[in-house]
């Protein structure tokens, strides 16, 4: 297995299946068109965040989304795991865990001490952000409303 930059065909491939990814990342409750794909990725490609392939016999088996982003209170710039998917036939084979350590890799030679990433609660991928020594930081929250909720 390798783990490099997506040629433009490989890009072409992974925009086509990021709407799996985003509804597999979001326990099913986001199913995303491809459009919004374009919406959300694009301005982060643009400000130089990139992709790195898992890809074997020709296979693509997976990536990972990584870039840098700004602490809102501290304005400290910091590493950022934006997206990581591994195709459904791959799962369980460790290359969840390889992407992983070749994105942190890249942000701490690019110079960040710091990386951080967002998941759903519930997200099976958790275990493994855990194990690699992420922690909780901030917890976001949230009530769905209705017009009796606050009585």
């Amino acid at each position: 297995m390798e783990i490099k930059k997506p040629n433009d065909l490989e890009l072409k491939k992974i925009i086509l299946l990021s709407p799996q990814a985003l509804f597999d990342g979001t326990l099913g409750e986001v199913k995303p068109t491809n459009e919004k794909v374009k919406q959300l990725v694009d301005p982060l490609l643009e400000k130089g965040s990139y992709y790195l392939i898992a890809k074997e016999n020709d296979k693509l088996m997976g990536w990972i989304l990584i870039g840098i982003s700004k602490d809102q209170f501290t304005d400290k710039m910091y590493g950022f795991i934006y997206e990581l998917f591994v195709l459904e036939e791959f799962r369980g084979n460790g290359f969840a865990k390889k992407l992983m350590i070749a994105g942190i890799d890249r942000l701490k030679q690019e110079g960040y001490s710091e990386v951080r990433l967002s998941a759903f609660v519930g997200n099976p991928a958790i275990k493994l952000y855990e194990k690699l020594g992420f922690s909780q930081r901030t917890v976001t929250m949230s009530m769905q409303l209705s017009n009796d909720s606050c009585n």
